[in-house]
């Protein structure tokens, strides 16, 4: 009965796919009722105007251009103006909070001015120039290399939102203009147990406006005989110069973790990058909390020590100058990487592969076409966001030089996304499987199938709402006892963490319907959820012969943009027949990191994780 049910479920959730989206509403539509009532019975005085404006403002009612310039996806603004020459490069730095970068005209209140230019230091001019555009004065418009440098700028930790204006000054020659606004780049991070338990320190991800990003964190636990005291400090230097290559240093010493790496790198960020790499070094100690898939009632726990150096390049070709292929690529990448273990389990010619002594060298060749739509609240909170479209196919070979012989590698990676037509909402879909051979044999394999989607924006009173589907099909082939998959947490069921539901294969959904609120309080949106997972989990039985495990719950997402801090969120849930919990209900509140989108990119050879 419960399979039956965990069909059903899909079913319903894809059904969106059938349905008509809701006509786009009007301006008047638009209006929060409550919010102008609120609004028209405040501005009669100036003390009630201002505390209106400090606490409240209505997201929608905007200029009736922004929603068309946000979500105009099929035209390259920049055209029109191909091949005319750069005069003059100008930055515009809206303030932090209140203003934005489709109405320029928008003020905050009279504390988010405050903030914004005695508080706040924003991003240096030259870090913008000098690290962040992909041109310069006395270069020609290229309409594609326009339009990806402003996705790179919105993509960037330090920015909330930006835009590149062009307008002509002669036959020949235009200025730019490129409007920024920086998000608020301080982070406390802490929690109080008392005295002898708490956590406290702070993420800077825009030190002194130069771009670059600090984490300082320190714990204290009174009681813990294994170590009292836990420290980690990194630093990140995301642009040097023009180059797009980041650099990261970091130094960990906590309970379960302890690493000290240094780290070099320059990925395909985008269509227009030729060349991509990496470096990087350390040393990595983490203590491990396993089980057997055969045996839940005893746990091993043992430290894994090991130094690593890793190191890849790779070169992406151009396959036409029409239209058409302005954005496809050849791209052909080689990897190396070494592993030598100083603290580790037993380990044999047959057994625990993971933990082995080993150099690999893996070579790929692949094929990229990607691009970007523009659109609102899908993971954001009104914030613009760059949504991938394209495909993606790799394949990857290798060999593995290891203290028990040599072994080859093979894998293949496909994906394809993009919005459905007659806006039927957006689809991805992801499968990658790869196995390392000896003598002929297969072992440590996997196989990731995974399809996500989502509806368009429709309409329901003053708000709007997006219904998510997410399926996930995981198996490992030929693993060791203490290599296994999870179905709890992001892996599965959200929200609660188990070391009973583990197994060699897994197959996972999740319906999720997220509602929108229309206005804000105190720059925080809110977004009402309610969800439902389900999923099974085996061994070495067959996948539908084991229990459906599952999860339902409701909450209230709440998020400032103009701020670097996670989304807040409070979840009540209910799990009916999850083992080992105390109580089937669970009432949260956790700081939760945005969802990213799966992009077309390629990156580093590797071999696919088992996770």
């Amino acid at each position: 009965m419960l399979k039956w049910l965990f069909l059903l479920c899909f079913c319903l959730g894809t059904a969106a796919l059938f349905g008509q989206e809701v006509p786009e509403p009007t301006r008047a539509q638009k209006d929060s009722v409550r919010y102008t009532r609120i609004k028209e019975r405040m501005y009669k005085r100036k003390v009630t105007r201002e505390i209106y404006r400090l606490f409240f403002r209505d997201v929608y009612n905007q200029k009736k251009t922004v929603g068309t310039e946000v979500t105009e996806v099929e035209v390259n603004p920049f055209e029109a103006f191909k091949g005319k020459t750069v005069r003059q490069i100008t930055v515009h730095q809206l303030d932090v909070m209140g203003a934005s970068v489709y109405d320029t005209t928008r003020e905050g209140n009279r504390l988010q001015r405050f903030i914004s230019r005695k508080v706040h230091i924003n991003t240096q001019e030259r870090a913008i120039r000098r690290s962040m555009l992909l041109f310069k004065e006395g270069d020609p418009v290229d309409p594609l290399l326009f339009k990806e440098n402003e996705r790179i700028l919105r993509q960037s930790a330090v920015l909330l939102d930006a835009r590149i204006l062009i307008r002509p000054v002669s036959e020949e020659e235009v200025d730019v203009e490129v409007l920024v606004q920086d998000i608020w780049p301080v982070i406390p991070e802490g929690s109080f147990s008392g005295f002898d338990n708490f956590r406290a320190g702070f993420t800077n991800h825009n030190v002194k406006g130069w771009t670059h990003s600090s984490t300082n964190v320190f714990r204290w636990r009174g009681e813990d005989t294994l170590q009292r005291l836990g420290f980690r400090s990194i630093y990140t230097v995301p642009y040097i110069k023009r180059s797009f290559v980041s650099g990261q240093a970091g130094f960990i010493w906590e309970r379960d973790l302890k690493q000290q790496f240094v780290k070099f790198e320059r990925p395909f960020l985008s269509v227009e990058t030729r060349y991509a790499g990496a470096f990087e070094m350390g040393l990595k100690e983490v203590r491990e909390y396993k089980k057997e898939t055969y045996n839940l009632d005893t746990t091993f726990i043992f430290p894994v020590q090991h130094a690593y150096l890793d190191i890849w390049g790779g070169r992406a070709f151009k396959l036409g100058s029409s239209e058409g292929n302005q954005t496809k690529r050849l791209v052909v990448a080689s990897r190396f990487y070494s592993y030598g273990y100083l603290k580790r389990p037993e380990v044999s010619a047959d057994s625990n592969r993971a933990y082995w002594n080993q150099t690999n060298l893996l070579f790929s060749v692949g094929f990229s076409n990607r691009k970007y739509k523009r659109d609102l609240l899908i993971f954001g909170f009104g914030r613009t966001e760059d949504v991938p479209m394209g495909s993606m196919a790799s394949a990857t070979v290798g060999r593995s030089a290891t203290e028990f012989g040599t072994r080859g590698y093979a894998g293949v990676r496909f994906s394809k996304g993009g919005y459905l037509p007659d806006k039927y909402g957006y689809l991805y879909g992801l499968a990658d499987m790869g196995s390392y051979v000896k003598e002929g044999n297969p072992h440590q394999g996997v196989l990731n199938v995974t399809v996500n989607y989502f509806t368009p924006l429709m309409r329901v009173g003053l708000s709007q709402v997006r219904q998510f589907v997410n399926l996930r099909y995981t198996r490992g082939f030929n693993r060791d006892p203490l290599e296994y998959i999870n179905l709890t947490d992001e892996y599965g069921l959200r929200g609660i963490r188990s070391d009973r539901l583990i197994g060699k294969k897994r197959l996972n959904l999740g319906l999720e319907t997220v509602l929108f609120s229309p206005g804000s309080f105190l720059g925080f949106r809110g977004a009402h959820f309610v969800y439902a997972d389900l999923g099974l989990v085996a061994d070495t039985k067959k996948l539908w012969s084991s229990r459906l495990y599952s999860g339902f719950g409701l909450g209230i997402r709440l998020r400032n943009e103009h701020l670097t801090f996670r989304t807040i969120e409070f979840r009540l849930s209910y799990y009916p027949n999850v083992p080992a919990l105390s109580s089937p209900f669970r009432i949260g509140a956790s700081g939760a990191t945005s969802l990213q989108f799966q992009d077309f990119d390629i990156s580093a050879p590797a071999v696919v994780p088992l996770r």
